[in-house]
């Protein structure tokens, strides 16, 4: 990947699943370069799991040369076990692109789905479905958890190339 190919992260933070995406643009095309998922196990505390989340994140982060890193924020359900458990992940997430230095932006759930669906309340498999599209690829990314990444990034992508235009009329 050339150095004026600008590259851009997605993260769909989870302490089980953390979700990741890279994408960049060639001539007006979208296309994935690598997603997946860092995997931690239930068996293991809390502590252990967010350590495997910055070592992964870490090793992901040495693979290119990013322009930014976007995070998706947190959607606050009615289980607040399950948002603090995503709060801790998020954090290090957080703490890991920080301590790079790297741009980072936020989004919303609402957000992302309008910059990659065209709207704000679209489904989960719209979602999935208009990321596979765009990125040309043969099948919905999997898991969810890696599809919803690429949305991010998707999402981050779209609004640096705004931000572009908006700075040269």
């Amino acid at each position: 990947m050339s150095s004026a190919t600008p590259v851009f992260l997605g993260i769909d933070p989870g302490t089980a699943i953390t979700g990741y995406g890279i994408v960049s643009e060639r001539e007006g095309n979208l296309f994935a370069l690598d997603y997946g998922v860092i995997r931690t196990s239930a068996n293991t505390n809390l502590e252990t799991r967010l350590v495997t989340i910055y070592d992964q994140l870490n090793d992901i982060l040495n693979r290119y040369h990013y322009q930014a890193a976007g995070v998706e924020e947190l959607f606050f359900s009615k289980n607040a076990r399950t948002a603090l458990s995503v709060g801790h992940a998020r954090g290090v997430v957080l703490l890991t692109i920080a301590q790079r230095g790297l741009p980072l932006y936020h989004y919303k759930p609402a957000q992302v789905k309008q910059a990659v669906a065209g709207y704000g309340s679209a489904d989960k498999r719209q979602i999935q479905e208009m990321v596979r599209l765009l990125l040309g690829l043969e099948s919905i990314p999997k898991p969810d958890d890696a599809a919803d990444a690429l949305a991010v990034a998707i999402c981050l992508l779209h609004s640096f190339r705004l931000n572009t235009l908006f700075q040269h009329p």
